[in-house]
Formats: C-alpha cells, structure tokens, sequence
C-alpha cells in the first residue's frame, strides 16, 4: 500500500465517477506492489470492449491467467526496483526535471497539505510515485480524502501532478523490456491517462 490519507467525508458518488475510482486504485494498487495470487485471480476475469482500454483489459486477464505470483514479483522488481534502480523510476520529479525529490515532489507535498491529505509515517517512498498519485486520485473523487472532492477539485489534482507526464510514463510501461504481465498495465494506464485528460479538457 502506497501513501494514504485519514478518511474525511466519503460522500454520495455516480456510477462513473466509481468506475474511474476504481481504475485509480487498481493502477495504483499494482504499481505499489507486486499482486498477489487473490488480485491475480480477480484480474483473470477482466472483460472489455473495441475500446484501447477494452482490448489492454482482455490482454490483462489473459496475462493474469498465467502469471505466477513469484513471477509477477520478480518482473515488479525488474521493473521498479532492481539492484540500484529498475528499468522504469515511476516518479513526477524524474519524468519532469531528470531528478528525484525535485520541485514536482515539493508542489505536491504543498497541495496535499492545503488540502488536509496526510501522508503515512510508515511509507518511505517519495509521494510522486504513480502508484500514490493514482491512490490520491481515487481517495479525492470518492471523498476519502478531502471533503471538497468535486470534479473541479479532481481536475485540478489531474492537471498539476498526472497530465504532464501520467501518459509517458504507461507508454514507457507498456514498452519496458523486462514488462510482460505489465505491459499492458502500461497499455490500460495510458488509455485512460487518455481519456481522463479529455474529459478534464472539456471542463
């Protein structure tokens, strides 16, 4: 589990607006940890459409079926961590300035504070790392995590700390050499990566 925040005021939220929730927080669950056999499982029965993130969903489940946790764990750790760094550094500061913990981490450190969002003392990754941003996301349109969660309020988050680099980043997931299981978990973010900054644009 990634950075969390004290609930707030969950609040009364549309059938969209669960299903955007939700994608948040399956992205953000898998890119904080390796998944276990039960999300595996879940993953496995994935269905979709003639959409970009229909087709990433039926290749996903396909991948699930197959995939080992133990497998899953080492491609994660090819991925995200290796020895030294991984393949990818899933963090805003690294995809915007080339650097870690620079002016994109302390942008969001002030705006999660302005916004009553605190961080657990526990966690040791830096908060711009996707897989929090996309925890943060679902928690503000739920209403977990601040009580003023309107889609104004997403946007804002969107436009400050995903629009910028949120689609690089998946592409580059989707693409990763040592990605199978996660390629098209890069292919999913970044299809709707795509879809939440055209709904965004049109606010």
């Amino acid at each position: 589990m990634a950075n969390t925040a004290e609930v707030q005021c969950p609040r009364s939220i549309t059938d969209e607006e669960r299903s955007r929730a939700q994608m948040y927080q399956l992205l953000g669950v898998l890119l904080s940890a390796p998944p276990t056999r039960e999300l595996l499982d879940g993953l496995a029965s994935l269905q979709g459409g003639d959409t970009p993130m229909g087709s990433a969903s039926r290749n996903l489940a396909a991948l699930a079926k197959r995939t080992s946790p133990d497998d899953a764990k080492r491609e994660y750790n090819n991925l995200f961590i290796g020895v030294g760094r991984g393949e990818l550094l899933p963090y805003a500061s690294y995809y915007l300035t080339g650097f870690l913990n620079e002016r994109p981490l302390a942008a969001l450190r002030g705006d999660l504070r302005a916004r009553g969002i605190q961080s657990n003392d526990d966690v040791k990754e830096p908060e711009d790392h996707m897989g929090t941003l996309c925890e943060i996301m679902a928690g503000i349109i739920t209403g977990e995590f601040e009580c003023d969660s309107d889609l104004s309020s997403q946007k804002a988050f969107f436009d400050a700390h995903l629009a910028k680099w949120a689609a690089l980043f998946f592409a580059d997931l989707e693409k990763a050499q040592t990605a199978i299981f996660y390629a098209p978990v890069g292919s999913l973010g970044r299809a709707f990566m795509d879809v939440e900054a055209e709904a965004f644009a049109l606010q």
